[in-house]
């Protein structure tokens, strides 16, 4: 496809974080134009040049593909309107990740399956770095079938723009606190479930996600078991191999990575490190990703570009 004939698209739901993230990228990207961005108690405001309209008054058949960034629970509503009227359709909420209707978008293994999807469903924040970190192990049958334990730790914006009293900045400063404790944070199914499909690891997984007083970026440790030895240079060795070509991620060989790497970036930084002084072979993953791009709206273009056969990176700083 010609990147010099812009595609018209749609966003519903612009006023919030991943909203604004999406305009903002989309501003720089040579092969689509907004054709309409909407907001209820917004509308009327102007963001990146478009003004926001209420979603009554979306002309949603004029654009080609439609991301929905409407809340859980409220989305799938106007998608199946998107759908019906009949523009392709990207969702950031939750609402079709766990869906037949849609393909998961999880880009960099599901890339085939989104180049002809109608309904696509973004993947969350913290399931993308988690099943990027993972699925390497699993597939190779290295995960042993003893808990994995993943603590994840989460700039504010993770939790999106409506103002919460535990989220200003006089309860977040020079804090750090877990939340959604023992097991119940939403993401747990989704993770769980595309780590089988994908792979066929069905164990048990222990997710812990923490508040970090910064505005984004998401930290995963990942303390997995292993079936078989694996030491520092073949763990490296096969992350380097699985995701060999891959322009959204990067292996930091010889160290682990930070939030410095990944902030405003659609990128996943991930590194390993081999575990000494236990008595079963295991290795710690770290991966980093910005929650707003790589874990939002970046993921979210980066799979309009597949499903309108863009180069993968249009728009997008890896």
């Amino acid at each position: 496809m010609n990147i010099h004939a812009p595609v018209p698209v749609g966003v519903l739901g612009a006023s919030g974080y991943v909203g604004q993230e999406l305009l903002r990228l989309l501003a720089q990207h040579p092969g689509a134009s907004v054709a309409f961005a909407t907001a209820e108690t917004a509308a009327g405001e102007v963001l990146e040049g478009h003004r926001l309209v209420r979603l009554a008054d979306a002309p949603l058949a004029r654009a080609e593909v439609v991301f929905s960034c409407l809340p859980h629970g409220v989305s799938a509503r106007y998608v199946h309107a998107v759908r019906a009227a009949g523009p392709r359709a990207v969702d950031l909420s939750a609402d079709f990740r766990l869906s037949p209707e849609a393909v998961y978008g999880l880009t960099e293994v599901a890339r085939a399956r989104v180049a002809g999807a109608d309904l696509v469903a973004n993947p969350g924040c913290y399931p993308t770095a988690a099943l990027l970190a993972l699925i390497p192990l699993a597939r190779r049958g290295l995960v042993a079938d003893e808990a994995v334990i993943i603590d994840a730790a989460s700039g504010v914006t993770g939790a999106g723009r409506a103002p919460k009293r535990e989220l200003l900045f006089g309860e977040v400063a020079e804090d750090f606190r877990t939340y959604s404790a023992g097991n119940t944070h939403r993401h747990l199914p989704e993770v769980r479930t595309t780590l089988a499909r994908e792979t066929g690891f069905e164990g048990d997984l222990v997710f812990t996600p923490h508040l970090l007083p910064v505005r984004r970026g998401i930290l995963e440790t990942i303390h997995i078991a292993l079936t078989d030895p694996l030491d520092q240079a073949g763990a490296e060795g096969l992350f380097e191999a699985a995701y060999a070509g891959e322009p959204c991620i990067q292996i930091t060989n010889g160290r682990l990575p930070a939030l410095r790497d990944v902030v405003y970036r659609n990128r996943v930084a991930i590194g390993v490190v081999a575990v000494a002084g236990v008595r079963r072979p295991r290795l710690t993953v770290v991966a980093a990703i910005d929650n707003l791009v790589k874990g939002a709206a970046g993921q979210a273009i980066q799979n309009m570009n597949v499903m309108l056969g863009l180069p993968e990176t249009t728009g997008l700083a890896c």
